[in-house]
């Protein structure tokens, strides 16, 4: 099951900087001119969990083994993409094939960098972006509409459910307003026809303010406005700055430690963003735990347990009888599966068990 974040942003904000240092690669060109980056990169990237290293260690695993999450560096786009301007139709397209998106904008001055627009204002770069994002959802929709109210009048069910959500979508839209606003008001039903439409205002976005070095701990004056903006929207937003992350990426692991304690962070801003775009999705982990092996696996928050289950095999899914499911603390603070067992803490979950973040889980099938 693969989930695909899409870092996308005008030319220039440090996207293919930030893409290098996340899949510790050269694979993406970083370069001070506009269009640097044509053809989307694309790396796979283990998501930080600590809880990993205590469940393998309860379990004396020989191995540990994260689960991961796609993100895709895309072309940056410039005003007017949703006419063609720039690389703006096939930052578009790029853009439709990834589930979420992660919006790096710049919040750092200096005049050696080039802004595509002569200016460092990073609120007006998300809604240069958004703009271009809901004008070409817009002509999609205003097309697209026209034929399903024909089917809807001929009675077609598919149309019938499709139109009220299409409508609803062209109204935000006409409004100034991204069609993922419309979320909160939908139900599971209509949720699902809203996605099947594929618009790219739909998705959701996470903001990556790239700060200079000096800022990489608390921010600075532009964060701050981009995370106004967030809440304003119900977004969330990340501070990092690309350069330390780049440094980072080259330093042996030894070596992490002491360079973060010099310069005032706790962790890798990497980690917080992977974390993020994870939460972005609306996913949840479980684990799998052995000798062998302890490996985390990808859900979205929701899925049962036979679904879970089918991540690790379609066989599992087809013939599952049951889960064993023991939560990640009485794992970790009994002392493994059998004193789990002997304390009543691990249960026989069925088909209609709905996974749990953290759960540590065992499955009988029979296909």
């Amino acid at each position: 099951m693969g989930f695909r974040c899409g870092i996308v942003g005008l030319p220039n904000v440090g996207k293919s900087t930030l893409f290098n240092a996340l899949t510790k690669t050269a694979a993406a060109q970083a370069a001070n001119y506009p269009f640097c980056t044509i053809e989307p990169n694309t790396g796979d990237v283990g998501v930080p969990d600590p809880r990993l290293k205590d469940i393998s260690k309860v379990a004396k695993s020989a191995n540990v083994i994260p689960t991961r999450i796609t993100f895709v560096d895309i072309a940056g786009l410039v005003r007017g993409a949703s006419k063609g301007e720039g690389l703006g139709n096939q930052f578009l397209a790029n853009i439709r094939e990834v589930d979420a998106i992660v919006h790096v904008l710049r919040c750092f001055e200096d005049d050696d960098i080039t802004h595509v627009e002569g200016r460092i204002d990073p609120v007006a770069d998300a809604e240069t972006v958004e703009t271009e994002l809901m004008l070409s959802d817009l002509e999609s929709l205003e097309r697209r509409v026209v034929g399903t109210r024909k089917k809807a009048q001929g009675k077609d069910k598919e149309a019938i459910a499709q139109l009220p959500i299409m409508e609803a979508a062209l109204t935000k839209l006409n409004d100034g307003q991204p069609v993922r606003t419309l979320l909160k008001d939908l139900d599971v039903e209509e949720t699902r026809e809203l996605r099947g439409l594929n618009l790219l205002t739909s998705k959701p976005v996470l903001y990556v303010c790239n700060v200079a070095e000096a800022d990489a701990a608390e921010g600075n004056a532009h964060s701050q406005a981009v995370a106004a903006m967030a809440e304003r929207q119900g977004a969330k937003t990340v501070v990092i700055s690309a350069a330390i992350e780049a440094e980072i990426a080259q330093l042996p692991e030894d070596e992490v430690g002491d360079y973060l304690d010099a310069m005032g962070l706790a962790e890798p801003g990497l980690d917080r963003l992977i974390r993020a775009g994870y939460e972005l999705l609306n996913l949840i982990t479980y684990f799998t735990a052995g000798p062998k092996e302890t490996r985390a696996w990808t859900v979205r928050r929701g899925s049962k347990a036979p679904q879970a289950a089918g991540v690790i095999h379609t066989d599992f899914e087809k013939g599952f009888i049951r889960a064993q499911t023991i939560g990640y603390s009485d794992y970790v603070g009994l002392g493994g599966e059998v004193a789990a067992k002997e304390a009543g803490k691990a249960r026989d979950e069925g088909k209609e068990y709905v996974v749990q973040d953290g759960d540590v889980m065992l499955f009988k099938f029979n296909v």
